[in-house]
């Protein structure tokens, strides 16, 4: 990792979308090289700071902002949804704008100010085909050769979607992790339990690659609202209720928009005893 002492004293901002947790880095003006030892110390929950995911925030010369995501167990994460709208709300609030533009592996995407206390991304176009999501082997994706009949969509990462009766009765914690891990998908894939709850209206229960069980998911709210659409089960407009709370995503001809609220919860930085931990942990 870079040198210990330059992280002494660099700041980092608490933020999350429904529960969904972040810790965000600004490289904008000062230099921060982010690890995976950092990430996951950082992540530790009872000895760091917790987070689902890492944000780092760089300049772009044709966005306002990039960004670059770290999962809870060091490892990079393409797009994180509920991230880019919190940092999106912050931006928009500090430089009075109605919206911009963020730059991730998905491309640049764009945020919106929909007031009342709520913040929209459009996530970009899904990605159907096998070997854009990816999956280990040309087949239909709207019905995986796996028990429980998923869908695989993408969204910069893949996401696997189980419709089951019941959301509530589904052991997250041991189907999780077996799914994430199962040779079908060659980069692990974030999976998620749905149930019709109502018209447009879905319980969905997330497992979060390389993290676990989170209260919300950004791109997995979008990936259950396309694969319930494909179904048939839904429309293309579909609220969507987590353990965090509530969602609304869109799926348009432009892509698909994610609409929900943020928190900034405090900022802080790192001391010398933190700093400290991480070398002798």
């Amino acid at each position: 990792m870079s040198e210990p002492h330059t992280y002494i004293g660099l700041p980092f901002m608490k933020m999350h979308g429904l529960g969904n947790d972040f810790v965000v880095m600004d490289a904008r003006k000062r230099e921060v090289t982010v690890t995976a030892d950092l990430a996951r110390a950082l992540a530790d929950r009872h000895r760091g700071v917790g987070f689902d995911q890492l944000a780092l925030i760089q300049n772009d010369h044709e966005a306002d902002l990039a960004l670059t995501f770290y999962n809870a167990d060091g490892s990079l994460s393409a797009t994180c949804g509920n991230a880019t709208r919190c940092i999106a709300a912050y931006e928009i609030a500090a430089h009075g704008l109605h919206q911009i533009r963020l730059r991730t592996e998905r491309g640049i995407l764009i945020a919106q100010d929909r007031g009342h206390g709520l913040t929209a991304v459009n996530m970009g176009p899904p990605l159907l085909e096998w070997q854009d999501i990816p999956l280990a082997a040309a087949m239909d994706t709207l019905h995986l050769p796996l028990d429980g009949d998923p869908v695989a969509t993408g969204m910069g990462n893949p996401h696997c979607s189980f419709f089951v009766d019941d959301a509530e009765a589904v052991d997250l914690a041991a189907r999780g992790p077996e799914v994430e891990h199962h040779p079908l998908f060659p980069a692990r894939t974030n999976v998620q339990f749905a149930s019709l709850i109502g018209p447009d209206h879905l319980r969905m229960r997330v497992w979060e690659r390389g993290t676990g069980i989170t209260l919300a998911s950004g791109s997995s709210s979008c990936a259950v609202a396309v694969a319930a659409a494909r179904r048939g089960l839904t429309g293309r407009a579909v609220k969507l209720t987590l353990d965090g709370g509530d969602i609304w995503i869109e799926w348009r001809e432009d892509g698909v928009w994610m609409t929900g609220p943020t928190a900034h919860v405090f900022t802080a930085e790192l001391t010398a005893d933190f700093i400290s931990c991480l070398q002798n942990p």
